[in-house]
């Protein structure tokens, strides 16, 4: 359950932070993190009508470069706040390890990956 792939595909709902185009079928260098979302009930799905929330419940983080290797973890909420989470998420086509295209939730966005990368820094000391 820790490979990129099965979290990737795990059905719920979450927001890829990517530093390039996410092609785990191919041996690019890459740095991701995965925002796991907890949805409240009455949560709308972006819609403005949508009363309840949304809450990042963990973050993963991944270091790839000839497959991808898990370089964080985090359920608590302390650490949690410190990420910036990207609200201008949009679809984003990726390719999983075996070269299968998946659609996912996310942005590439190599500024916020080295603001990620300075908090994961900060958290390791």
């Amino acid at each position: 359950m820790d490979t990129i792939d099965a979290i990737l595909q795990l059905p719920q709902r979450k927001l890829i932070i990517a530093q390039s185009d996410v092609l785990l079928d191919a041996p690019a260098k890459n740095e991701i993190f995965i925002m796991m979302v907890e949805e409240s009930r009455g949560s709308a799905g972006g819609r403005a009508a949508g009363g309840g929330h949304r809450k990042i419940v963990k973050i993963y983080g991944f270091s790839c470069e000839n497959g991808c290797s898990k370089a964080f973890e985090s359920d608590d909420q302390q650490k949690i706040e410190q990420f910036d989470i990207p609200y201008s998420a949009v679809a984003m086509d990726i390719k999983l390890s075996s070269g299968q295209p998946y659609v996912v939730q996310g942005v590439i966005d190599p500024d916020l990956i080295a603001s990620y990368k300075a908090v994961v820094a900060g958290n390791l000391k």
